[in-house]
């Protein structure tokens, strides 16, 4: 069986992404060690700490830049996090300053909104109806 135990972000500035993705969206850190000239920096959701690790990824490579910024002027979102209550957290969101780019929108089956993670990238919330 094959399983998702990590996946990255491209950040950049990771002092300012882990400040973003901890103190605003409420994840907490998982791994801190230098990595080079970077760190190798992971958060984890606080109700599964032992689950999916997200790598606040330094936008180093030429080509990781590139596709983040085109994404981004796109409106395209680079990933989605799952919430119970898309509404209830983008509520929980603005209250600390956090921007939107798409109000909560009711898609049938899902709601979505999308915020700025202040680190050029656009981030889906979701909640299954």
């Amino acid at each position: 069986m094959i399983r998702i135990n990590l996946t990255s972000v491209y950040v950049d500035d990771q002092a300012t992404a882990l400040a973003f993705y901890t103190e605003k969206l409420g994840f907490r850190t998982k791994t801190d060690v230098p990595a080079g000239g970077a760190r190798w920096l992971t958060v984890v959701s606080p109700g599964d700490p032992d689950g999916v690790e997200l790598l606040l990824e330094p936008t180093g490579h030429p080509a990781a830049r590139a596709y983040k910024e085109a994404l981004a002027a796109d409106g395209i979102p680079f990933t989605s996090f799952a919430v119970d209550d898309v509404h209830a957290e983008v509520e929980r969101l603005k209250a600390l300053d956090v921007v939107f780019t798409q109000d909560p929108v009711d898609l049938g089956p899902v709601v979505t909104a999308v915020l700025d993670d202040t680190c050029g990238n656009l981030i889906q919330l979701a909640a299954v109806k």
